[in-house]
């Protein structure tokens, strides 16, 4: 029972988190890792929970988006075969090596993506469902970064494949479930490498993520594509700000 308040507070985490994760395509692993981070927990622990408690939130979320209708398979492909080489390659890396630098190498892309997002004129875009060229290398960047340091996926793959003018529900419901499959991957890679992670931090990081998880992959079909777009520059924005205010520290 003395373990009951932290496990509330962990599925409140993953319900907020799954909520804006679900809707944008973003933020899931990011504001989760951030949490364990700031508890104290090791950045290769905190990665490696949050990918356990992703194997089952996102594998909600994206069967919701399939449901949906907003998977389209190549492009699923195309990103999840080359996102679990990726992650395993930084799985590698996170047990090996620190990892710090890895947000100070991200976060210039982030607030790029985010401004381009928010500042580019509007278009007759976002109609696009086909995956373009370079996906699968995108796919490999996305798992790898998403392996050490614990989120990026979505906020990488899915603000790409929609400054490229991907239709948004299509872009993050078939970004979603790839990130199921690469979790997964990530996740074996990582409980071979140093064991299970933080148990309570996991079960409540479940518990909130796939409580929410339906909600999102639904209201992503009720709001106008530039709004979506929008919303997911400003996550992006947000999240980029976030990691300098960290590094200041």
């Amino acid at each position: 029972m003395s373990n009951l308040p932290e496990f509330l507070v962990f599925a409140l985490v993953g319900t907020a988190a799954q909520l804006v994760d679900g809707a944008l395509g973003m933020a899931y692993g990011v504001t989760s890792a951030g949490l364990l981070l700031g508890l104290g927990m090791p950045p290769v622990m905190a990665s490696a929970s949050v990918h356990y408690a992703e194997t089952f939130t996102c594998g909600a979320s994206g069967l919701s988006h399939l449901l949906a209708g907003n998977v389209r398979r190549r492009l699923f492909l195309a990103l999840a075969i080359p996102g679990i080489v990726g992650a395993l390659l930084g799985v590698w890396l996170a047990v090996h090596m620190p990892a710090p630098w890895m947000r100070i190498a991200i976060t210039p892309y982030l607030l790029g993506m985010g401004l381009f997002l928010l500042l580019r004129k509007a278009r007759r875009s976002g109609e696009r469902t086909e995956p373009p060229r370079g996906t699968s290398l995108l796919g490999v960047v996305a798992g790898f970064l998403d392996a050490v340091g614990g989120g990026g996926w979505s906020a990488i793959a899915a603000t790409a494949l929609l400054a490229r003018g991907l239709q948004p529900r299509v872009v993050i419901g078939s970004v979603h479930l790839a990130k199921c499959a690469v979790s997964i991957a990530a996740s074996a890679a990582f409980l071979f490498g140093i064991g299970a992670g933080h148990v309570v931090a996991v079960l409540g990081l479940i518990a909130g993520g796939i409580l929410a998880a339906p909600f999102g992959a639904f209201f992503i079909r009720r709001i106008p594509a530039r709004a979506a777009t929008v919303l997911a520059g400003l996550a992006v924005l947000a999240l980029g700000i976030n990691n300098v205010v960290r590094m200041l520290h």
